[in-house]
């Protein structure tokens, strides 16, 4: 008897997963078919990979060549990280830029007058009303960064927590007081999330028009759209509650930043409103998605798919 035909793997839409999930000292496999954690002692953990969004492997963890396909084809974000989940080495790519999509958000970013319209939405959303009238891109960044300090400066008051600065060392990051260390955990947390929905909404992540000259610009402009409703409060009250306690310990505070991030992103139903906030950003530049001249599209076209658009299938 011939084996019967599996059903083709398509990728769940951002919007139906869960968050994510963080592995250390073990080895991510795929057994009998199930993505699963191994660890020293042999106990396996199966991990539901097509139902998470992103899974952060931290110092101590190794992945087989099967896991990271598995991955891939899930549509599920692989980011390699550093302690505390603070340091990005590197990301697998389960979606990315469709060329459709990368065009158009290029010309976006190379056109001052679209890219202006741009950053002047993203002010707009997050701060929840219009930025100044007749300013540039970099006058803005710095009305921005201005009010964002003053955030800072009231979530600490408002939580009784003694703030300075948001300052650290990446190279020795046991030295970092605990507000910082709770801040770098929780922003992990939602860079994450946002860079899995930027590949999948077809994007790619380096483009951006607040930020530019990094690997993950465009997820730090939309990152930080949400970011002061939801994570860095969470990370002013949760050092608010160690201090309380007297337990300032750093790992503590990280593992209740990543609890507390994960059940707050389910909540605000975080994952089913970054995709359509990046479509109404980048409509905000008022250019024509329009299909490059003399393009001859592909013989064999791709099946449709139910994953987002920028998932591979």
């Amino acid at each position: 008897m011939s084996e019967p035909i599996l059903p083709e793997l398509t990728p769940t839409p951002i919007k139906d997963r869960v968050s994510a999930v963080w592995v250390e000292y073990g080895r991510l496999d795929v057994i009998d078919g199930s993505f699963v954690m191994v660890d020293d002692n042999g106990v396996r953990t199966v991990i539901p990979v097509g139902a998470i969004t992103c899974i952060f492997l931290e110092p101590g963890t190794r992945v087989s060549h099967a896991a990271v396909a598995l991955a891939a084809r899930a549509g599920t974000l692989l980011i390699w990280v550093g302690e505390a989940g603070v340091r990005l080495y590197a990301s697998g790519q389960p979606g990315g830029a469709r060329a459709d999509r990368l065009l158009f958000q290029a010309r976006l970013a190379l056109d001052e007058s679209a890219r202006l319209k741009v950053v002047r939405k993203m002010y707009a959303i997050r701060f929840e009303e219009e930025p100044p009238a007749r300013r540039s891109v970099e006058q803005l960044r710095g009305i921005e960064g201005a009010r964002v300090r003053a955030l800072y400066r009231a979530l600490a008051a408002r939580f009784g927590v003694q703030w300075k600065s948001r300052d650290y060392d990446p190279t020795d990051w046991s030295s970092g007081d605990l507000v910082n260390h709770c801040l770098s955990a929780a922003t992990a947390c939602l860079y994450g999330v946002t860079e899995a929905a930027v590949l999948a909404a077809g994007y790619a992540p380096a483009i951006g028009f607040i930020h530019t000259g990094k690997p993950l610009s465009f997820v730090y402009d939309i990152a930080d759209v949400f970011k002061f409703e939801t994570v860095v409060p969470i990370a002013f009250e949760i050092t608010a509650k160690l201090k309380r306690a007297g337990r300032e310990d750093l790992k503590l505070g990280e593992r209740d930043v990543r609890r507390a991030c994960r059940d707050l992103f389910r909540q605000k139903k975080l994952l089913t409103r970054i995709i359509p906030a990046i479509e109404e950003i980048l409509s905000a530049g008022e250019l024509k998605r329009e299909e490059p001249e003399g393009v001859v599209g592909p013989a064999f076209p791709d099946p449709e798919a139910t994953g987002d658009v920028g998932h591979r299938s």
